[in-house]
């Protein structure tokens, strides 16, 4: 909830200059409103507070201490007005000075606020109504909505999917609405051979946003609906595609032991169309993700993720990634460094060595992890080869620098075999003066 706001806007362009003014005039609902009268339950102030969606808050109800609304304003004689306990504190510890003016208090007493804490009460008290029957409203719309879904077909079933869609994203609500109302069966059922891309994007633009419980994850993981997702993850919109890869990503993080492979060569030639399209960030952030969940769910799939050329396009990539997708980047290269083509692929790409290098010490740890961990493969498959190229890079002084930093034991170690390596596969003297060392 953001906290402050520096007038209390009044509409017209009018502001509300003092509290008397306020309650005078009944700005903001003075006078308590009809939640305030007789018979009707009084809704608790901290309850209201808590639960109110993002609103900007008149400053008139910010204590100056903490900057948070206030549940039991209080005023000091110098007219400045606190939270009750933010200023009890500030009295304890010996301050006999007025918080936001610094003025000496001639009276260290406080009177309690009643009139300031009417009209927070009455504000508040209209937007959380106002917030619940708006939620109401979403819920009675994602309803309606669900019931018509089971009625339309053709255009009129996008149109319904579309504004499910638009209202499941933007509201938590509808979000439990749909869930508990068996609307996750209803959309799952609209997937398969013979649906239209425009219905099945939006049912997977609604699904990505539910959670999915076993049952659910099952259903779409039928041969049928897999293929489908994965081919608008080759003809959709980068909408699409991003919706279609996180919602493999969920079906293969929570499947079943019995669950059935998703891994397809057609997936893994539209992730790679997805993860090269640098315009998309998010587009990169969702491929690569489900790069990685599959090279941790399904390891057998790594040879074929490396016979349609993933390694080097990922090389080349690096120098261009955020630190997010460099360290997802980096865990899929370092699994496929442990297969004998994966390595392979990793000593032929020209610019390994030089991109490994660039990131020792020069990001995270675990991307150093990585880095370092490749870098060691590809020596170990070439050692006399690589050794040359590594130490003319400058591997010797960054290696020296990562022994020398707070890193893992497991990374020094790794440090200490590469140099190993390297002055078994690189003259002595010459490695020596590589290393800028006196």
């Amino acid at each position: 909830m953001r906290m402050y706001q520096p007038d209390l806007d009044v509409g017209g362009g009018a502001q509300v200059l003092d509290l008397e003014t306020a309650v005078k005039d009944g700005i903001l609902g003075g006078g308590g409103g009809a939640i305030c009268g007789g018979g009707v339950e009084k809704l608790d102030l901290k309850k209201m507070i808590e639960e109110l969606e993002p609103v900007d808050v008149p400053s008139l109800f910010i204590c100056p201490i903490s900057l948070e609304p206030m549940l039991d304003p209080v005023t000091l004689c110098t007219g400045q007005t606190y939270e009750r306990s933010n200023i009890l504190k500030w009295l304890s510890l010996g301050h006999y000075t007025c918080p936001t003016t610094m003025q000496e208090l001639w009276d260290d007493s406080i009177t309690p606020n009643k009139t300031l804490q009417q009209l927070m009460y009455s504000w508040f008290s209209q937007k959380y109504l106002a917030m619940k029957k708006k939620s109401e409203d979403v819920q009675g719309r994602a309803m309606e909505l669900l019931e018509s879904l089971k009625k339309v077909k053709g255009q009129a079933r996008v149109q319904a999917l579309k504004e499910l869609r638009q209202v499941v994203t933007a509201h938590t609500t509808a979000r439990k609405t749909v869930m508990g109302n068996g609307g996750v069966a209803l959309i799952c059922s609209l997937l398969g051979n013979f649906t239209m891309h425009s219905v099945g994007s939006e049912a997977i633009g609604i699904l990505v946003n539910l959670d999915l419980d076993s049952e659910s994850r099952l259903n779409l993981m039928q041969p049928q609906k897999i293929s489908l997702m994965v081919d608008m993850l080759n003809e959709g919109s980068i909408e699409t595609k991003i919706n279609c890869t996180k919602l493999i990503v969920m079906l293969i993080k929570g499947k079943d032991s019995e669950a059935q492979n998703v891994s397809s060569l057609s997936l893994l030639v539209g992730l790679m169309k997805l993860v090269k399209n640098k315009k998309h960030q998010n587009g990169v952030s969702a491929g690569l993700d489900l790069l990685k969940t599959i090279c941790s769910h399904e390891p057998s799939v790594g040879s074929l993720i490396v016979s349609i050329g993933v390694v080097p396009r990922l090389v080349e990539l690096l120098p261009n990634l955020n630190n997010e997708c460099l360290e997802l980047a980096l865990y899929i290269l370092e699994v496929l460094s442990t297969l004998p083509e994966g390595t392979v692929a990793l000593k032929d790409c020209p610019n390994t060595i030089t991109n490994m290098m660039k990131l020792l010490m020069g990001v995270t740890e675990s991307c150093t992890q990585s880095a370092l961990s490749i870098l060691l493969g590809v020596c170990k498959l070439a050692p006399e080869e690589s050794a040359s190229l590594v130490v003319e890079a400058g591997l010797a002084a960054n290696l020296l620098l990562v022994i020398q930093s707070g890193c893992s034991p497991v990374l020094k170690q790794q440090s200490v075999e590469l140099l190993k390596l390297c002055t078994l596969n690189y003259a002595g003297t010459i490695f020596i003066s590589k290393c800028e060392l006196t």
